[in-house]
């Protein structure tokens, strides 16, 4: 009553078209608004109808013979086992809500809008995700339930295509290095750091700052071990049980912000099933993943780490096995003919000059040819 205003005719249509366009898109902005998924059929000219999504099928794996469920997937070299198509990620199905009428498009909130930090505060641990321990601070379970693995996992878009995960490891080791793999590399590549390195809190932040996703390098006893030695405080079949979980730990302490381990090395150990009971033990419980670059474990390892409720990705190739440009441009190629057939291809090298070249170079001309490069964590299951 005290500031009246005039309604003409301009304001009451423009407010009911507002209410209309308001109500018609009630359910876009709720989708856009949360963080959990939501399903949006939209359809013109008649009303919006709502579509029923199903998961891909659960067990879906790429067979030693090439064959699957129906699904045209070559056989995955140089590793034990066939990495499983992804599972939870749900899809909507193309429909017609009349005969001869609109197509639905369905469009679904990625599994993205779930995970990961806000890039803001990528390189700050979450405080709700750490317990202080003797090692240092060490990765757990918030409590709200929310795994490590997704709280610092890399966003992606969820969708079904040609993606490829690639995890650069030794970082830390060499100062120019690391800078040099940090400030050159794409920010989908994973990168791991070696718990003996140095200065290793001050690279995390950078790296999270820069919107990499990163593991911890874990020192495991290989088959030639001592002439071969991965390192201090390396995991050893000889160990005690409480041995290795404090030698896991140190690694763990070291740093923060991470989704998982991998191995460093770890012919020998990775492949005994008691040896590795605790570790898994260990990364279930704190909601920690287990990547394993292709060279360590025995044929059961995937089944004894899924068992053991570990998220786990299993790498196809060591790209720079051969530490040549071509060599390593090849396998390159490699990954990208699986991620073609099977839809998903893992890879790991080393922060070699030549490889975070090389790997720099690659992954820009890769996206542009229609890969999607995503973190580790996004083909963990």
């Amino acid at each position: 009553p005290g500031n009246p205003r005039r309604w003409t005719p301009g304001l009451v249509v423009g407010g009911v078209l507002a209410v209309v366009v308001l109500g018609s898109n009630a359910t876009v902005l709720a989708a856009l608004t949360f963080g959990s998924p939501q399903t949006v059929v939209l359809a013109l000219p008649e009303p919006v109808a709502v579509v029923a999504t199903q998961p891909i099928p659960n067990g879906t794996t790429v067979a030693s013979d090439g064959a699957t469920d129906g699904s045209d997937i070559a056989p995955v070299p140089m590793g034990e086992e066939p990495l499983p198509v992804p599972t939870g990620v749900e899809r909507g199905n193309d429909q017609q809500i009349s005969p001869d009428g609109p197509k639905i498009i369905t469009l679904r909130a990625p599994d993205a809008a779930n995970v990961g930090q806000s890039p803001d505060l990528a390189h700050l641990p979450e405080d709700s995700a750490l317990e202080e321990t003797e090692a240092g601070l060490l990765p757990v379970r918030a409590a709200d339930g929310r795994r490590p693995m997704d709280i610092y996992a890399r966003p992606w878009s969820g969708t079904n295509g040609k993606r490829i995960a690639l995890v650069i490891g030794g970082l830390g080791l060499s100062q120019t290095g690391t800078q040099r793999a940090i400030d050159q590399l794409p920010p989908e590549i994973t990168l791991a750091f070696a718990p003996s390195g140095n200065s290793l809190d001050r690279w995390m932040r950078e790296a999270r700052k820069q919107g990499h996703e990163l593991l911890v390098q874990v020192p495991m006893e290989p088959f030639d071990y001592p002439q071969v030695d991965p390192g201090p405080n390396t995991l050893r079949l000889a160990s005690s049980a409480e041995t290795n979980l404090e030698n896991l730990h140190w690694a763990m302490g070291r740093l923060t912000n991470y989704t998982g381990i991998m191995n460093f090395m770890g012919g020998r150990f990775v492949g005994d099933e008691t040896a590795m009971a605790p570790v898994l033990g260990d990364l279930a419980l704190r909601g920690l993943l287990f990547f394993n670059d292709g060279t360590a474990g025995s044929a059961r390892l995937s089944e004894t780490v899924r068992t053991a409720g570990v998220p786990y990705v299993q790498g196809n190739i060591v790209i720079d096995a051969s530490r040549n440009k071509p060599d390593i441009l090849a396998q390159l190629g490699v990954l990208e003919a699986l991620a073609e057939r099977s839809g998903m291809a893992v890879g790991s090298g080393s922060a070699l000059e030549l490889t975070v070249d090389t790997v720099a170079e690659w992954a820009n001309e890769a996206k542009k040819r229609g890969f999607e490069i995503v973190g580790v964590s996004a083909l963990a299951r």
